[in-house]
């Protein structure tokens, strides 16, 4: 599908009333291993590069099969955003997804007093694959924001280092909003939904079905698409930009708000249980364009 989940599955490992024997304990670290696969994948010939391919804007091929040609850098911080991890070199993008970042951004500083939204990951200088985190973000269309909103730059980067994510909106069970869920985050969201460019969201189930119980059928809400992992941030797709002739657009969404038998089975126990790794599947190869934008 879109993007593997990089954090906890949405049930706990340990179940109540069960014993952690040493081998239990150690399949649950395999299994976790796997799952996280994604996460600690080797370095790649993209995520070595960095230099921006010179050129018009092109996005090319698909979000996690694609490169990107022109790309802009996002400024470290600006009116309403502020970027954290730098130090990943992932600070690129189409010109569109730039320009979303810097409306959504004053928009919603506006509309907060002043708050910032947290931009994480957007492509490499190039796209293409990177070596942790993400199997998408290839093609310079896709960007992380968190949902937790900041004072100012210096608390962001203070406050996000590497290892300390902002925090999730959800219950330990990974159902139901907590406390840190509020108008904020559903005016983020909204607001990157309406927007024209954006072709879709991935927030995790339970946000999804928070939003569904709020905003009842607003026609935004059908971007909104479930995905696991996705509690803490919203990962934001747009649509394949008419520069772009050599961009796959993803399959269209399905018509209806997306709140009925499609979101109640994200919380079957089918949904739940954790799926075998692909792992073992063979990339696939990148586009011609793109080994020709790699070896140049």
């Amino acid at each position: 599908m879109n993007n593997p989940p990089t954090r906890a599955w949405p049930q706990p490992f340990s179940l109540p009333g069960t014993r952690q024997g040493p081998a239990r304990t150690l399949m649950l670290g395999l299994l976790m291993l796997l799952a996280l696969q994604p996460v600690f994948a080797a370095e790649t010939p993209w995520s070595r590069v960095e230099t921006v391919a010179q050129g018009r804007p092109e996005a090319i091929g698909g979000p996690s099969n694609g490169c990107l040609r022109g790309a802009l850098a996002l400024p470290a911080s600006g009116e309403g955003f502020v970027n954290i991890r730098r130090h990943r070199n992932r600070y690129y993008g189409h010109a569109r997804t730039i320009a979303l970042v810097r409306e959504l951004g004053a928009e919603v500083a506006a509309r907060t007093g002043g708050r910032l939204i947290m931009v994480g990951d957007l492509a490499q200088p190039r796209g293409g694959r990177m070596a942790s985190s993400h199997v998408s973000h290839q093609n310079g269309l896709d960007v992380d924001i968190w949902l937790t909103l900041a004072d100012s730059p210096r608390q962001a980067w203070r406050d996000t280092p590497e290892a300390n994510d902002p925090p999730s909106m959800l219950d330990r069970h990974g159902l139901q909003p907590n406390a840190r869920w509020g108008a904020e985050q559903r005016l983020l969201i909204q607001r990157a939904a309406e927007h024209p460019d954006v072709d879709r969201i991935l927030v995790n189930p339970g946000i999804k079905r928070a939003l569904c119980r709020s905003e009842g059928e607003a026609p935004w809400l059908r971007k909104i698409r479930p995905w696991w992992g996705h509690d803490a941030h919203m990962h934001v797709r747009l649509k394949c930009p008419p520069d772009s002739p050599a961009c796959q657009q993803q399959a269209p969404i399905r018509k209806g708000s997306g709140c009925g038998a499609e979101l109640a089975w994200w919380f079957s126990e089918e949904a739940r249980s954790p799926s075998r790794s692909s792992s073992g599947k063979a990339k696939p190869r990148p586009p011609a364009a793109c080994r020709q934008l790699l070896g140049s």
